[in-house]
């Protein structure tokens, strides 16, 4: 980053300390009329207002590029961190944008962040990035909210919508750039639709939003990818597993994922047997 893009960095996450009020005095940004927030509320408000930060920062048009993805980082993880610093101290936390130490491995409750998953997409003022805010207790991703910031949606876990009914052929989603020969191998067997799409995110969303009924991925992930969609997955009554029908877990110290499928129930069973069929 250079200098004049780093000055200006510092500049807005200046002012998004001042906006956002991470300090005591204004403690009301999280607990309106003094009443705390639950997980879920805490979840859904972060990823919220991040989002809308990180709108902010593109709309400044001091970045382009690799700095504005920099930028954008660096600026909502600030805010998620120091907000959730402040709102769970006693909680563990995971971050992309923050180093990781081992003090999370001996907590119960860790709250997993991305503040930009799909930073191409992000950068190039598409709508299929995301914001992930996930509270994972015992490894497993009990709490999360995704806001979908392009489209002015957050999807959460406390408030689950009605998911729309399947499409008559399946639409599988996959990444817009490379999708997965695994996954288009399976598409073939079903006789499923590609669909291609940035984020992982907006992947996992699109199947809560009846935009796609299958998000199979093998090209390898970290925690941050996963937490907060499959948490908002698994409350809208979706399948939500490894490849192999294993549940996903969280807060390991090697924070990779090799794997998820995230669909919709009636289609678990033949992907996962589909799947299979390809390490035979």
């Amino acid at each position: 980053m250079s200098v004049t893009a780093f000055i200006a960095t510092r500049q807005i996450i200046t002012g998004v300390r001042k906006h956002a009020c991470l300090c005591h005095a204004t403690a009301e940004l999280f607990e309106p009329d003094g009443i705390s927030m639950t997980d879920a509320e805490l979840a859904a408000r972060l990823a919220d207002i991040a989002g809308r930060i990180l709108v902010e920062v593109r709309d400044s048009k001091m970045f382009e590029g690799k700095a504005l993805g920099n930028a954008g980082d660096e600026t909502a993880n600030q805010f998620l961190v120091h907000a959730l610093r402040e709102q769970r101290p006693d909680d563990g936390l995971l971050s992309e944008e923050s180093k990781d130490t081992e003090e999370r491995l001996s907590k119960n409750r860790v709250w997993i962040v991305d503040p930009v998953d799909g930073t191409r997409e992000y950068g190039e003022s598409r709508t299929d990035w995301a914001v992930h805010v996930a509270l994972c207790i015992d490894g497993h991703p009990e709490i999360g909210a995704v806001a979908l910031p392009g489209l002015g949606v957050v999807l959460r876990t406390d408030t689950p919508i009605e998911v729309p009914a399947g499409a008559a052929k399946p639409r599988m989603v996959v990444s817009r750039t490379r999708p997965a020969p695994e996954a288009v191998a399976v598409s073939k067997s079903i006789g499923a639709e590609l669909v291609g799409m940035g984020s992982a995110g907006a992947k996992a969303m699109s199947i809560v939003r009846g935009e796609a009924e299958i998000y199979l991925h093998t090209g390898g992930q970290y925690e941050w990818d996963s937490a907060a969609p499959a948490a908002v997955a698994l409350a809208h009554g979706l399948h939500v597993s490894r490849i192999d029908g294993s549940p996903l877990v969280y807060n390991n110290k090697n924070t990779y994922m090799p794997d998820l499928l995230i669909c919709r129930q009636e289609y678990a069973k033949r992907v996962l047997e589909e799947v299979a069929k390809l390490s035979t």
